[in-house]
This record gives structure tokens, C-alpha cells and sequence, in this order.
């Protein structure tokens, strides 16, 4: 549920009246907006706030391990209206899967391999998901909090 003085933010108010099942909760903090986003309509919210509201920057795709609960990924990205001065932070968790921003931000390439490298999140729609920081032929995801901290041998091959 949205406080009125969330309600009151033209950009959230649009963003409720052209997508009322998107926006599940928010919360401002230190004068940061997060909002929290149902994951089947986050393709949606990025279109709606990049093409009517002007956010035509995401500066982050992320990922929180919130094992053990489920669902168990919090992905976070971040917006940013370069000519109103405005950012946005939006949540949404997933089990493993979601769609691709890439759709509405070419940018957001990258940042969804990250993840997909790092915590085995899925971007369904992605042009090419596939490692991007760990050797292709390494097994597990290195940010999962369930991936092991000690006692893991790896070989990178000889080394000169």
C-alpha cells in the first residue's frame, strides 16, 4: 500500500493510474523513492517511466540473495531522469527467472549477465545471456549465499 505522500509524486501517481496491479508497495527514505514492483509487470513499468516519464537512463540492474526465504532474489534496478534531476529505485523478487529489460533499455545488457553470472538469475528475452565476469566453464553462481566460502579449488589453467 502507497502513503499518500507517495500517492502525491506525479511520477508515481501516473505510474498507478496507467499500471494499478505494478506497483505493489513503497517507501521513501533519505529522499529516495524505492518501488516495489510485481515482476510479471516490470517490462511494463520501465516502458511506462522511460517513455512517459522521462527516466531514459538505468544506471543498475542487481541482484540480493535473500536465501533462504522465496521468493529468493530481489532484483533492484535504478532510473535516473537526467533532464528533470530525478531518480527512482524499483524492486521486484523473483525465484529464478524474469523478464529482459533490454527491451526498453539496450543498456541493460550487461547488467542482466552480471547477475545471471553471478547469482543464476535468468533474463527470459535476453540477446545474449551468457557469463560475463566467470570463465565459461565454471560451475555455480559465486554471490549465492548457498555457494561455498572456503575449501573451493579452481585452476585457471598454467600459469606463466
Amino acid at each position: 500500500m502507497l502513503s499518500e505522500a507517495l500517492l502525491a509524486n506525479e511520477t508515481i501517481a501516473g505510474l498507478v493510474a496507467a499500471h494499478p496491479a505494478a506497483v505493489v508497495d513503497g517507501t521513501t527514505r533519505f529522499d529516495e523513492i524505492t518501488l516495489t514492483i510485481e515482476p510479471a509487470e516490470i517490462i511494463a513499468t520501465l516502458a511506462y517511466l522511460k517513455y512517459h516519464q522521462g527516466f531514459e537512463r538505468l544506471s543498475t540492474v542487481t541482484a540480493v540473495d535473500r536465501y533462504p526465504l522465496d521468493p529468493r532474489f530481489e532484483l533492484v534496478y535504478h532510473l535516473q531522469s537526467i533532464a528533470r534531476n530525478l531518480r527512482l529505485r524499483l524492486r521486484t523478487s523473483v525465484a529464478t527467472e524474469i523478464a529482459s529489460a533490454t527491451i526498453v533499455y539496450a543498456g541493460a545488457d550487461w547488467y542482466e549477465r552480471e547477475v545471471f553470472d553471478l547469482f543464476g538469475v535468468v533474463f527470459t528475452g535476453h540477446p545474449n545471456l551468457k557469463r560475463i565476469m566467470m570463465p565459461d566453464d565454471w560451475e555455480g553462481h559465486p554471490l549465492r549465499r548457498d555457494f561455498p566460502t572456503h575449501g573451493f579449488k579452481y585452476s585457471y589453467g598454467e600459469q606463466q
